[in-house]
């Protein structure tokens, strides 16, 4: 299994350091949450840069991977502008993970804001219209487009795992199982059904909400035999320290 973690634990820090601290403390993969000052467009701009990241990593035997922004995007959005956008923000993250010689990108499905079946069968319809779209660039530059499921509650899409199987096959793309966000759906392991699973999203939670919680508190199944089903693993938490426990946690149970 290979471990990584996502940027947010270390947000704001610079790329280079993180990736120092990747390499330090153990880990082979890092995903970088395109948010802020990550926004793919800006780090396009300096394409040296971006270059010189590419070189860090591979020198380093550290996995990139990236997550499209989706702070206030939406794919699935009633409003073809924000549609666009999001497909814009989308494609520049493939282009940014192609430079940085990142095998894949993480993309969310969208959410609605409305509980009328036909509202949302429509919102499902945009999400695939706007993600086959970048689905389609990514086939062309060679990265792997990703979709994650989310939590089961609110309005997101792709929140059980019959919406979220159907979204990936009418979208073409792989998958990103997350599986703190499974653990909010009644049966987290028919997520495990899923085709084409690229990798997972490690966090931990209470099975009410999305609560990014330390691997081991809260009841999120980490046991050896589900852990020894994890080929990547990002552990996705919005704390350093945190991280380094859950790697610890994932160590002693895979001893």
């Amino acid at each position: 299994m290979k471990i990584g973690f996502s940027s947010l634990a270390l947000f704001m820090k610079p790329l280079n350091i993180m990736l120092e601290m990747a390499k330090t403390d153990g880990f082979q993969l890092l995903e970088i949450s395109c948010e802020g000052s990550y926004l793919p467009r800006y780090l396009l701009r300096d394409e040296i840069r971006s270059h010189e990241i590419n070189r860090m990593a591979k020198s380093m035997s550290i996995d990139l991977s990236l997550h499209s922004p989706a702070v206030d995007l939406n794919p699935a959005s009633m409003n073809q502008g924000v549609r666009e956008e999001t497909a814009k923000q989308i494609i520049e993250t493939l282009d940014l993970a192609k430079i940085f010689g990142a095998k894949r990108i993480t993309v969310h499905p969208g959410i609605v804001h409305r509980k009328e079946k036909r509202i949302r069968d429509l919102a499902l319809g945009f999400a695939v219209e706007t993600l086959k779209v970048c689905n389609e660039h990514a086939e062309i530059i060679g990265v792997k487009l990703c979709l994650e499921n989310m939590p089961c509650i609110g309005s997101y899409l792709g929140n059980t795992p019959d919406e979220y199987v159907n979204l990936i096959e009418d979208i073409g793309c792989l998958s990103i199982i997350d599986w703190g966000h499974a653990n909010t759906y009644k049966n987290p392991y028919e997520f495990l059904n899923t085709p084409n699973i690229s990798y997972f999203h490690l966090s931990d939670n209470g099975s009410i909400k999305d609560q990014h919680l330390s691997l081991g508190e809260g009841t999120s199944d980490f046991s050896n035999e589900f852990l020894k089903k994890v080929d990547y693993g990002i552990i996705e938490l919005n704390n350093y320290e945190n991280v380094l426990k859950s790697k610890k946690f994932i160590d002693r149970i895979l001893k």
